[in-house]
């Protein structure tokens, strides 16, 4: 989904502090990523054009999200896609962008030519964990603004749990973008790894079709997948249901056993 190019060596023989050096990298970093264009589609506005889309074609889209319901009957049907698209999003990110990035600059011994310098390769880490970071953040307020100012989504009932749900759905998604971009040998492998996690996870995220029409047991399975945990613990916060404690602990503990593992597995060349 996407080609990346490899970042310019710095060419300053000052030396540069810690910070300074880290900001300037991110920032390098940040323009690499802006340049290809299917990472500003994809990453940072495909998510609120789906949502948009839907919210000003579907007949569904003003629909009660589910008349059965007693609370999901007071949301319309967009307003209940929201979450889901928000789930989408880390997944965009985290699963396809992030892990190719890393692995495209393995293949061409970016990492290791960082090794030979004053530069320490892990701060291209922390650098393209920032910009991916900054492109989701960019991309859930576009889709969340435009989905309330132009097709009325509905406010959440918990913000502060819908942000606590949010912020345990990026840690547990880029665990897994993480491992992918620790094993991958090559860019076209960890495109081809994370286009199929991305893709697998989009369904147990109801993306395809919303899990409460999936039957009972893809229902359980989806509660133990990143995105699919995301989903519920998301829609459970932004309309008021009971606490999705199971969802958040599924989230924390991809997270505290996918960042250290992707961490042990890392390869640099």
């Amino acid at each position: 989904m996407t080609t990346t190019t490899a970042p310019t060596r710095p060419t300053s023989t000052r030396p540069a502090s810690g910070a300074r050096a880290l900001r300037r990298l991110t920032l390098t970093e940040g323009r690499l990523f802006l340049r290809d264009p299917s990472n500003a589609f994809f990453a940072i506005v495909f998510p609120a054009l789906l949502l948009t889309v839907l919210g000003l074609v579907m007949p569904w889209a003003d629909q009660p999200y589910d008349d059965k319901d007693p609370i999901l009957s007071q949301f319309t049907a967009i307003t209940g896609y929201t979450p889901i698209v928000l789930s989408l999003a880390v997944g965009t990110v985290a699963f396809t962008t992030y892990p190719t990035t890393l692995a495209t600059y393995r293949q061409r011994g970016v990492l290791r030519r960082l090794s030979t310098t004053p530069l320490p390769p892990t701060r291209v880490l922390v650098a393209q964990v920032a910009v991916n970071l900054g492109a989701l953040l960019v991309a859930a307020a576009l889709a969340f603004v435009l989905g309330v100012v132009v097709v009325g989504v509905e406010a959440p009932t918990q913000p502060l749990l819908v942000v606590a749900a949010f912020v345990l759905a990026v840690v547990a998604a880029f665990a897994v973008g993480s491992l992918i971009a620790a094993v991958a040998p090559t860019g076209p492998a960890a495109n081809g790894i994370g286009a199929t996690v991305y893709f697998l996870s989009l369904f147990f995220a109801g993306v395809w079709l919303p899990l409460p029409l999936m039957p009972d047991v893809v229902q359980t399975i989806a509660q133990y997948t990143p995105l699919g945990a995301a989903s519920q613990a998301l829609a459970a916060a932004w309309f008021g249901q009971p606490f999705p404690a199971t969802e958040l602990l599924v989230l924390a503990g991809w997270g505290l056993v996918g960042i250290p593992l992707a961490a042990r597995l890392f390869r640099w060349s």
